[in-house]
């Protein structure tokens, strides 16, 4: 991470989309005593390993700054040896680790949210049909940043018993999409007109349609709420 580069703290809660450019180094903290559920989703195909996230962890078991010597690491950050050994010896987990009460993080502030993150529960309605459901577009109009992203997103809910549309993306994205809320089916039909997907879908579940394939869904009397991925920012 550059010496000059910004550090951002956001407060995030349920509805929240971030878009991360490439290359940023993140830190994810949970202070309160409810469960934080994140999915991450992201362009993988130039990743060390195709296909998998290139984590590495700057301190911890397998920090980066652990296979460096002390007097390497004490240079770069202007530290004692006493203080790098602190730096790389403090944290003895990788991952996700667990902190004591009494250590202070950075507050959230407000004015970092803007332009990064976009609560999609509440922003304005790109859809909305009485007793049909409602839709959200996550793009570069309302989060600039997804453009550098390179992915787009939306938020949909079904009441219950209503219906998507046979749909597909025109520009040869895929969408991965994951179910937040209730349940219902879904099928997928490729280009050649044969259905390669009929299953019921329920909260937790996540599937991919690929390029030109088109996707419909039905929602069940609970009605039916997901988040898609769009591989394209318009």
């Amino acid at each position: 991470m550059l010496p000059e580069a910004e550090e951002k703290v956001v407060a995030i809660k349920k509805g929240d989309a971030l878009a991360l450019p490439f290359g940023v180094v993140t830190w994810w903290y949970n202070k309160e005593d409810t469960e934080l559920v994140v999915l991450f989703l992201g362009e993988t195909s130039k990743a060390h390993k195709t296909g998998e996230f290139t984590d590495f962890f700057l301190t911890g078991a397998n920090g980066i700054f652990t296979g460096f010597s002390t007097e390497f690491v004490g240079r770069a950050w202007d530290l004692e040896e006493k203080d790098v050994k602190t730096l790389i010896g403090n944290q003895s987990g990788k991952g996700i680790v667990k902190l004591e009460g009494n250590i202070n993080l950075p507050e959230p502030k407000e004015e970092h949210r803007k332009g990064m993150a976009l609560n999609c529960e509440e922003a304005p309605l790109d859809v909305d049909i009485k007793n049909g459901g409602r839709v959200v577009v996550l793009n570069t109009k309302n989060l600039p940043l997804v453009g550098e992203v390179g992915l787009g997103a939306d938020l949909v809910r079904l009441d219950g018993n209503a219906m998507c549309s046979p749909g597909f993306s025109c520009d040869s994205a895929y969408q991965v999409t994951y179910i937040v809320r209730g349940s219902g089916r879904a099928q997928v039909v490729g280009v050649d007109g044969r259905r390669v997907l009929e299953t019921t879908v329920k909260a937790g579940n996540l599937f991919i349609v690929p390029r030109f394939f088109v996707v419909s869904k039905i929602a069940d009397p609970d009605g039916l709420e997901w988040f898609s991925i769009i591989t394209t920012p318009k």
